[in-house]
């Protein structure tokens, strides 16, 4: 299936027109339609000053959070016009809780990009959205780095593979991307469990779509996946990953650490997930 229908998440952090640029340059690449979403979260104030708080004070508060979503909606346009979508782009804004409400419009878009959370930046109620909606919305989920991204995407493309559901449905789902890219490797993370051939199955299945595929194989044990990951997109200067996320319940996930948080938390290319 092609990408045709993309949605985007258009916060307030400083990373937000990086993250517009590289979907509208996705949009342009798949002539695809793209949707910028702005959310407005309930007020973040502790439950006790609630009550306490002059009604001028809390609308001062509520004019801040509607400048801030104008804000949102003037990047995604000037975004999207300057990259020449303007008449394949469309704005909405919706209010409520982020998490819920990304998972919801996400259900209705082909793809969901979202800015990497900026570690001690940004709006703290939107930590988390990524992991939250990658495992709610069903639908695959394409992270931006709050660093920026390359002006295109997906012509050098690392797939993790590690033979898992998560793996296979992510490889599904980035077929459109896996279709038009000029270079895509297969990263394997060997260990005992995946087969006296690894990669091979994957490359065959994937060279029958057309597409020419290297496999690359390290020890499990050097360093952690997700560093040998970024390690390997910056030795090869791939311009995104796709992998699967949350191979474990989210409660293993969170004690472990895991490669989903971690990818997530320390991605410096693009990286598209799916659960």
């Amino acid at each position: 299936m092609a990408l045709k229908d993309l949605l985007v998440h258009v916060g307030v952090a400083r990373s937000a027109q990086s993250t517009v640029a590289a979907a509208a340059s996705l949009a342009d690449r798949h002539n695809a339609h793209i949707v910028g979403l702005g959310i407005r979260p309930p007020l973040d104030m502790p439950r006790y000053a609630s009550v306490r708080l002059p009604e001028s004070v809390v609308e001062i508060m509520e004019e801040r959070e509607r400048e801030l979503l104008a804000t949102s909606e003037e990047t995604f346009n000037s975004t999207t016009a300057h990259a020449g979508l303007k008449d394949r782009s469309e704005w909405r804004t919706a209010m409520g809780s982020p998490h819920e409400i990304l998972g919801l419009h996400a259900r209705y878009a082909d793809l969901t990009i979202v800015g990497q959370h900026e570690p001690g930046g940004g709006d703290g109620r939107f930590a988390d959205l990524a992991e939250d909606v990658l495992v709610s919305a069903g639908r695959p989920l394409l992270a931006i780095p709050f660093i920026g991204a390359p002006d295109v995407i997906g012509n050098k493309v690392i797939v993790a593979w590690n033979a898992s559901r998560e793996a296979a449905r992510a490889v599904a789902d980035a077929m459109p991307i896996l279709d038009n890219a000029k270079e895509v490797e297969i990263f394997i993370a060997r260990d005992d469990d995946i087969g006296d051939l690894p990669g091979a199955d994957i490359a065959a299945h994937l060279a029958r779509h057309g597409i020419d595929i290297t496999v690359y194989e390290t020890p499990a044990s050097d360093v952690s996946v997700g560093d040998a990951l970024l390690n390997r997109a910056t030795e090869t200067g791939a311009d995104m990953i796709v992998m699967g996320g949350y191979g474990r319940s989210r409660f293993r996930e969170f004690i472990l650490g895991g490669v989903t948080r971690h990818m997530l938390q320390h991605m410096t290319v693009p990286v598209l997930m799916s659960h």
